[in-house]
């Protein structure tokens, strides 16, 4: 939640995770959306009472509306002024007293009615994304089997203890980190590193929290508790981060806290003053004046509703921004940090190269190879039989852990396997290159004579290099932080197009060089999907998921959710905000400069409290007018499509 998830000092209001904790799962929870519901019905009412003549009623009520807009914020405005921090409940409430001196109550009802949905919706967007570390929890088994003293136990993870040697066998999720002391078997560490394809485990290997065992059982020595391992240390990361987040100002703080303390000083040097020349009613009355023409009601409508609009238009094409405050950051990013897995590539390892032996075709090789993995459930084996054509029937199929599978087919001994476990012979300098590529390389044997090789590789988004050239002509600087192997990261940052790429890391290590990007003084924004992006996706000063392939605490903890899985929205998205934050700037600039020529006119006398009251209608009828075309914006996708040179342009991007 760049920038804050909240919309506010955290001081200034108690947030929905302290008053509900993780129990906020409807909107309807949240107590600002009940306050505003009430707000709002009161006010409806009040207006139909107003146009059938019962002008008495319609005052009552929306005096009652305007009660319960305000004790949404108010209260917490209060708290927060006696500790001294200033905020745009500040701003809010001094509008709302303006208008009700000048016997406007229905404009501080309406005031007070839109500042507590917005409030609402920001804190709700909070405590969904605490409640969405929850995810990652569930990684971890519920029971792990434990080798003490010669017995099997079967433990909570909470009772492990550095030293135990956790018997893990196939499928199981591994409880804590730890070393294999014995066995051999491929691991899924997507959740952990992000890396696409298996990893082999054998002895002296480390091993996370989280894993997914694949087909041979292992012996795992713990090395962390479960308060400290992995996931732990994914949880605090985020937690810390968000709470980092949660102190930040918006733009409305910033601008309120130098404004505030001085109209209200202004105000009352005019009334002492003016009292002690002689004129107490005149300058009493004069100072009531500058009091209301400084109440920013300009202000406090505009942005929320360029906000609303802003928000709403990217909603439509699949683009969700959770709040002003990430709205605000998306529009002034600079650097753009890009996971490779699920992000740039769709998660989906397909065959890439098929090399093959003379006399040996590639349609042959495939089918062989193809035959032994429809025993199998190794994620290679989906990417090889769906590039095969046929898939005869093998027999005898057997699996040997770390190594490969072997088999037959029809009267042939099939083996297939990674090199090492069978020598490619003539094929070497093939399978050599195909893993410099980034591709994980097997190689097919049939009755001892080498047939053939393939690669498997998890392939860039047909639009990836499209993306990230259009984000470089933008301006944009563009990185690629992976947990996958240099030479897989290497080579597909080389297609996409950019220059600095960052690999084999961990959820912490993503996390560190986002803080270090941040460091350079622009504003960053990481791009991820997976559980291991969920730390670097906090400490970004905006978080963007890719929602269609992403894991849920990804989602949750991201300001900005792609809900589709085309990057072409990205560009889109920060054009978007780009141009949104324009218009608020816009309104903000017109309703400081509003103030600054009311106050001296108010001053002076030459404008009373009705002439005041006229100038800020006008004024928020014309700000509200700007705000709302910030969600009349062309499609996304019209905002993404490139405008100048063609996608091949590499964009040179420095970390």
């Amino acid at each position: 939640m760049s920038d804050a998830c909240c919309a506010h000092d955290e001081d200034e209001h108690t947030s929905t995770h302290d008053e509900h904790g993780e129990s906020v799962e409807r909107l309807w929870d949240v107590e600002e959306i009940r306050g505003a519901a009430v707000s709002g019905v009161l006010l409806v009412a009040g207006f139909l009472l107003t146009l059938a003549g019962w002008d008495g009623w319609a005052h009552g009520l929306n005096v009652a509306a305007l009660l319960a807009g305000a004790a949404t914020f108010v209260p917490g405005t209060l708290r927060a002024l006696v500790k001294g921090r200033i905020g745009v409940g500040t701003l809010m409430t001094i509008a709302a007293v303006g208008a009700v001196l000048l016997g406007e109550v229905q404009e501080a009802a309406m005031l007070a009615f839109l500042y507590s949905i917005s409030e609402g919706l920001e804190e709700y967007s909070l405590a969904k994304t605490r409640g969405g570390l929850r995810a990652l929890l569930s990684l971890v088994p519920e029971r792990a089997t434990v080798r003490r003293d010669g017995i099997e136990v079967s433990l909570a993870p909470e009772d492990l203890r550095v030293g135990d040697l956790m018997i893990v066998k196939p499928g199981e999720r591994l409880a804590t980190d730890g070393t294999v002391r014995a066995g051999r078997s491929a691991l899924d560490v997507s959740a952990i590193t992000g890396e696409s394809m298996p990893v082999e485990a054998g002895p002296g290997a480390e091993v996370y929290a989280g894993s997914i065992n694949g087909t041979g059982a292992l012996e795992v020595e713990a090395t962390t508790t479960a308060e400290n391992n992995s996931l732990a240390r994914i949880v605090h990361i985020v937690e810390a981060e968000q709470s980092r987040k949660g102190t930040t100002q918006r733009l409305a703080d910033k601008v309120a806290k130098p404004l505030v303390p001085g109209i209200m000083v202004l105000a009352t040097l005019i009334a002492a003053i003016g009292s002690l020349a002689g004129e107490p009613g005149l300058w009493i009355e004069r100072a009531l004046v500058v009091l209301v023409a400084a109440s920013p009601c300009a202000l406090a409508i505009s942005v929320p509703v360029a906000v609303v609009s802003a928000v709403g238009a990217a909603s439509r094409f699949g683009v969700l921004v959770k709040g002003g405050a990430a709205l605000e950051t998306l529009g002034r990013v600079g650097t753009i940090a890009l996971d490779k897995t699920g992000t740039l590539t769709a998660n989906r390892p397909a065959v890439v190269k098929v090399a093959t032996t003379d006399g040996t075709s590639r349609e042959e090789v495939l089918a062989l190879a193809a035959g032994l993995e429809a025993r199998s459930e190794h994620p290679l084996a989906r990417a090889i039989l769906a590039a095969a054509d046929s898939v005869p029937g093998a027999a005898d199929v057997e699996a040997v852990t770390g190594a490969g599978l072997t088999g037959t087919i029809g009267d042939r001994r099939v083996r297939l396997g990674r090199p090492g476990w069978i020598d490619p012979a003539g094929l070497g300098a093939t399978v050599t290159a195909m893993q410099h590529a980034g591709a994980t390389a097997v190689v097919l044997e049939v009755d001892g004579l080498v047939l053939g090789a393939i690669a498997v590789r998890d392939e860039l988004r047909p639009e990836a290099r499209e993306v990230v050239a259009e984000l470089g002509h933008r301006g944009y600087t563009v990185v690629m932080l992976t947990g996958d192997n240099t030479a897989t990261a290497q080579a597909l940052a080389t297609q996409a197009g950019i220059t600095t790429v960052h690999a084999d890391l961990r959820p912490e290590d993503k996390s560190r060089l986002v803080s270090q990007l941040r460091g350079s003084g622009r504003a960053t924004a990481m791009v991820g999907d997976g559980v291991n992006d969920a730390p670097a996706l906090a400490t970004a000063d905006l978080g963007v998921a890719m929602g269609a392939m992403g894991a849920d605490v990804a989602i949750e903890t991201a300001d900005v959710a792609l809900m589709g899985d085309d990057l072409r929205l990205l560009p889109g998205a920060f054009a978007h905000a780009r141009r949104t934050r324009r218009i608020i700037l816009q309104n903000v600039v017109l309703s400081l400069a509003l103030i600054a020529l009311l106050i001296p006119l108010a001053f002076a006398g030459v404008l009373g409290l009705a002439a005041v009251v006229l100038v800020h209608e006008i004024s928020e009828v014309f700000v509200i007018a700007n705000g709302v075309r910030a969600g009349r914006s062309k499609s996304l996708r019209t905002l993404a499509a490139p405008t100048t040179a063609p996608a091949a342009t590499p964009v040179a991007a420095h970390s």
